[in-house]
């Protein structure tokens, strides 16, 4: 299984010619951050398109799955007001509005009033939303695990701890 992971490894890429041809045309360049760089655009395209082509399969798209997932894994009573969805998200509270009336309109959360601030509204999952994000889960994890397969245990360790290290690096610290 290594000798094949090995072999896979030492075989061309796309990048390696995009490389090839910036080493041509600008050979004082040192085109390795390019490298780089294009491989992880290129194997995110990958991911992404994967990730969207299973959630498809049970009427979602990824980022209503990352509200189902982020209410869940906040535990019961499975609840968080817009703030907690935003900080988790990243992304603005128009993205977070149109999510949950996509998931509310399928009966997988409900909004209702905070009883502490009758300002905020908290977002649920229905028992529905709790069941279907439970269902997918394990797929889920699957279908990350087969495009992580390429890798050993260790090789995804070492990979996770550098791209952990560039995050932290360029200041994504902040705690859910």
């Amino acid at each position: 299984m290594q000798e094949q992971a090995q072999e896979r490894a030492r075989q061309r890429d796309t990048v390696d010619d995009i490389v090839d041809q910036w080493a041509r045309a600008r050979p004082e360049l040192d085109s390795g951050p390019m490298a780089l760089i294009g491989r992880l655009r290129r194997y995110n395209l990958r991911v992404d398109s994967a990730l969207r082509e299973y959630f498809a399969q049970h009427g979602l798209d990824t980022s209503e799955f990352d509200v189902l997932a982020t209410l869940r894994r906040a535990g019961e009573p499975y609840e968080l007001n817009a703030r907690g969805l935003l900080k988790s998200a990243m992304v603005t509270s128009g993205a977070i509005t149109n999510r949950v009336d996509r998931l509310s309109a399928k009966g997988l959360v409900e909004r209702r009033p905070c009883e502490s601030d009758r300002r905020a509204v908290l977002v649920r999952l229905t028992p529905e939303g709790k069941d279907l994000v439970d269902a997918l889960l394990p797929g889920h994890v699957r279908n990350e695990r087969r495009l992580l397969a390429a890798l050993d245990r260790d090789e995804q360790a070492q990979l996770d701890a550098l791209l952990k290290k560039l995050l932290v690096a360029h200041g994504d610290i902040e705690r859910l």
